[in-house]
Order: structure tokens, then C-alpha cells, then sequence
């Protein structure tokens, strides 16, 4: 399992930036980890890197933001307020699901029966004034891209 420590905010944005540069066109990201651990900030910092330039926020309340960016779909989803895993039925999640897109996840487990399987597993955590992010499941072809991206 990779592990990298993020130092700062800017830190875990510019991960988020460095996975933009190394997604396949549709993807499922689970984002796992407690309030304030940073996974909104990866967001932010990878749609940042596909061209948004407002503001990127938890969708807490309304489940999901969609966004549109140069002919291409993100979803970021957060289920932390979802009471029952079949709100998302309602909602539609097998069509986003279905959509040549890529689709994060906060508090995926909230999900359980209704989103599948992710293709990509980020688990995020506070260490003091850091964030460990550790890498739980990814293809090898995307954690090289990710990797070199790095250099």
C-alpha cells in the first residue's frame, strides 16, 4: 500500500491535481476518512487541474455536485447526511454511474448495495498538523501514471 504525507492544504491539492493527470476518463474514487481529514480539498485540487475555476465544495447537503469541463463529467458525491443507502436510488446514482464520467465518493459505506465497487481507494487522515493518504486499492497503470506524475 502507497502512503504519502501531505504537508499542507496545498499539499493534498496538488495530489488531487496529480490523480487529474493520471484518471482514465470514467472512474469510480472512493474518498475515506473522518471530518476535516481532506477529502474535499483533493477534490478540489483535481478540479482545479481539469479547469474549474469557482468554488469546490463539500455537497453535503445536496448529495451530489455535477460538473461539466471541457466536454467531460465529474460527480463529486458526499453521503455523510444519507439516512438510507435507497435515498440514492431516488436520486438516480445508476445513471450517473453509467455516464462516461468520474464519480468521487465521500463516505462511500453510506452507499453499501447502491454504488458498487471502486476502481480507486483513497484513505485520508490527520497526523498532527499532516494528512496521510493512503493508497487502498488503484491499477497498477494508474498508480505509475500517478507516481511518475510526481517526478
Amino acid at each position: 500500500m502507497q502512503q504519502f504525507m501531505l504537508q499542507s492544504t496545498e499539499a493534498t491539492e496538488a495530489f488531487g491535481a496529480r490523480l487529474f493527470q493520471s484518471l482514465p476518463e470514467k472512474c469510480v474514487v472512493f474518498l475515506k476518512g473522518d471530518l476535516g481529514s481532506g477529502k474535499t480539498t483533493l477534490v478540489r485540487g483535481f478540479m482545479r487541474a481539469a479547469g474549474h475555476g469557482g468554488t469546490v465544495k463539500s455537497p453535503t447537503y445536496n448529495i451530489v455536485e455535477e460538473y461539466q469541463l471541457n466536454q467531460r463529467l465529474f460527480f463529486h458525491f458526499d453521503l455523510y447526511r444519507l439516512n438510507d443507502p435507497e435515498e440514492l436510488e431516488w436520486i438516480g446514482i445508476a445513471d450517473y454511474l453509467q455516464e462516461q464520467s468520474i464519480c468521487f465518493f465521500e463516505w462511500p459505506e453510506k452507499g453499501a448495495g447502491y454504488i458498487g465497487s471502486a476502481d480507486v481507494i483513497l484513505s485520508l487522515s490527520t497526523q498532527g498538523n499532516e494528512r496521510l493518504l493512503e493508497i487502498e486499492k488503484m491499477p497498477q497503470a494508474i498508480e505509475l501514471n500517478l507516481l511518475n506524475s510526481e517526478k
